[in-house]
């Protein structure tokens, strides 16, 4: 029985003994930490299924190993660790295994190791879709509702990133999407356009919400009062994923064109990722060693100094209609730094740079036309581009404020936990 915490305006919220899962978890660094943390101070009973940190690098964060810890206490949260192949440098057969250990593994747990009293299950879902095996296990064994937020649509980036092309495989993995979401309370998408996408694998409107990606702690305020690095140099900032589906062959590219147009944009990549070598490999081969400035993995807490230090902030995805229904994360971080967008995109991501006023869009894959914007960024003058800024910080503020979302998934976890308990009230009247 759910117990009331606190009162609102509305009414008094619940207490919630919620199970969030997910693969990944602090010290790596996803929103759901965030997220954990919050719904803690907001008085609920957290505890967290997760596998042993190893991401982006494919190594074991230290502290961590063969031998745990497998239980800890983070931000208030109960923290149940599990085993898992290390995902190495995310390619192939090592990353396949890497989501089907953590799968195996975390239903194991959740069927053992988990306190049994839960009121609603969380899953945050970036990828793989098979962290919704575990918490179709916690839910048979707690009795609660999933609710369920979907990052990544999968089978389809499966297919975009070139990681799977057999159809037969794809059509294996979509009967499994199926059957996630068929016993799912709730499936969120991070975008408008993801929810087609969900309703036709069979999941009603009753049960689809819109749940995009919140400002991240510490990027609201980063920028405003940080000063241009310098007039000789044009800092374009990517921070972030290095994956193929961001499309750095095409950023390169741009690199190219702009040495000569351009020769004060300097580019400043902050990440790690599968593509990261290759990256390192093909600046050194085009002679854009001095044009780039290759950072590596950073720490959260770096990140807006690092935002703060830029003349513009980089985003790009592949050409690819499954990419088109993304907002990449990286872009609410972003527009809440105040920083004027440069993107290379399409579909939602391009529509939210473009509708905000906070930056210029070049078409997926577009080098020319990158490297042409980038250029038009670079005549403008410091007023227009504090505009830009400016724009993109009301924008964020407005669509993607952090109190504004988090009440509403409060909400939505609370809606699950009593129509489940009413519906269990019902079944036993009978």
């Amino acid at each position: 029985m759910v117990a009331p915490v606190r009162q609102h305006a509305e009414g008094w919220k619940q207490q919630l003994k919620l199970l969030v899962v997910t693969q990944y978890f602090h010290p790596e660094n996803f929103r759901v930490n965030e997220l954990v943390a919050e719904m803690v101070r907001r008085g609920h009973d957290v505890t967290v299924l997760t596998g042993l940190p190893n991401y982006p690098q494919g190594r074991f964060f230290p502290g961590y190993g063969w031998l745990g810890p497998w239980r800890e206490l983070i931000a208030g949260a109960q923290v149940f660790r599990v085993p898992l192949f290390l995902r190495a440098r995310g390619n192939g057969w090592r990353l396949a295994l890497n989501y089907l250990s953590f799968a195996f593994c975390a239903s194991l747990a959740a069927l053992i190791r988990i306190p049994r009293a839960q009121d609603a299950i969380f899953v945050f879902e970036p990828s793989p879709i098979t962290v919704g095996l575990p918490a179709i296990a916690a839910s048979w064994r707690c009795n609660a509702p999933i609710v369920f937020w979907v990052l990544d649509l999968w089978p389809e980036s499966l297919e975009a990133t070139g990681a799977v092309r057999s159809p037969w495989i794809l059509g294996r993995v979509e009967r499994l999407v199926k059957w996630i979401y068929s016993r799912c309370h709730l499936v969120l998408g991070q975008s408008k356009s993801f929810l087609d996408n969900i309703a036709r694998l069979g999941v009603p409107p009753a049960r689809l919400r819109y749940f995009p990606n919140w400002i991240e702690t510490g990027y609201e305020a980063a920028v405003l009062a940080a000063e241009r690095v310098g007039r000789n140099e044009f800092r374009i900032v990517y921070a972030g994923n290095i994956g193929a589906a961001q499309d750095f062959s095409a950023v390169i590219e741009a690199a190219v064109k702009l040495a000569q147009t351009a020769p004060q944009v300097r580019w400043i990549v902050a990440g790690d990722g599968r593509m990261a070598s290759w990256v390192k490999r093909e600046v050194a081969a085009r002679g854009l060693q001095e044009k780039f400035e290759l950072l590596g993995q950073l720490p959260p807490q770096d990140m807006p100094a690092l935002f703060a230090s830029a003349d513009a902030l980089l985003v790009a995805l592949r050409a690819d209609p499954v990419f088109a229904l993304t907002i990449p994360g990286k872009v609410q971080s972003y527009l809440a730094s105040g920083k004027p967008v440069l993107a290379m995109l399409d579909g939602e991501g391009a529509r939210v740079v473009e509708e905000s006023g906070a930056g210029l869009a070049a078409p997926a894959g577009d080098a020319d036309r990158l490297a042409e914007l980038a250029l038009r960024l670079t005549a403008m003058s410091a007023q227009e581009l504090e505009q830009m800024g400016s724009q993109a910080r009301d924008y964020a503020a407005r669509e993607f404020g952090r109190e504004v979302l988090f009440e509403r998934l409060e909400n939505w976890l609370q809606e699950a936990a009593e129509n489940h308990q009413s519906k269990r009230k019902h079944e036993h009247a009978r």
